[in-house]
């Protein structure tokens, strides 16, 4: 009965099965605001929302993405992305991004900054982003 109460009280600490990070980039930014990039995929049975994200590099993290519209390029604030089951979803330049706001410092080429991602189900995965130009190399895990 102790032991399973020790493990009952035991926090997490590990990504939840299903749900992980791989190819976590930002570009370079000076200014107050950055944006970040990854492929988020949900192995599991079972559909989720990533409802937020945390980072120590800004003041906060939020979900855009880039729409056209009359050959004008608009950004729109989501207020959750889904992640369906056994699922893929890209947040790439020119479409879904995770907006840096109020930078703590600027991002220059080989830094690295840690971001947790939280779900509707309470699952919580840390993902560490990468700064450079272009993207990592495809399927460079960081979960």
């Amino acid at each position: 009965m102790i032991l399973m109460a020790a493990l009952l009280a035991s926090p997490a600490t590990a990504a939840p099965p299903g749900l992980s990070v791989t190819d976590a980039w930002s570009r370079p930014a000076t200014g107050v605001n950055g944006a970040g990039f990854m492929a988020l995929s949900n192995r599991g049975p079972k559909p989720d929302r990533l409802v937020s994200a945390s980072s120590p590099a800004a003041a906060r993290v939020e979900f855009h993405t880039t729409t056209m519209s009359g050959g004008m390029a608009s950004m729109e604030k989501l207020t959750n992305v889904s992640a369906p089951a056994g699922g893929t979803v890209l947040f790439r330049p020119g479409g879904k991004h995770l907006m840096l706001m109020g930078l703590k410092r600027p991002l220059k080429a080989g830094d690295r900054f840690p971001v947790t991602l939280t779900f509707a189900s309470g699952a919580k995965v840390e993902a560490t982003f990468t700064v450079g130009v272009t993207a990592p190399t495809a399927g460079h895990a960081h979960h």
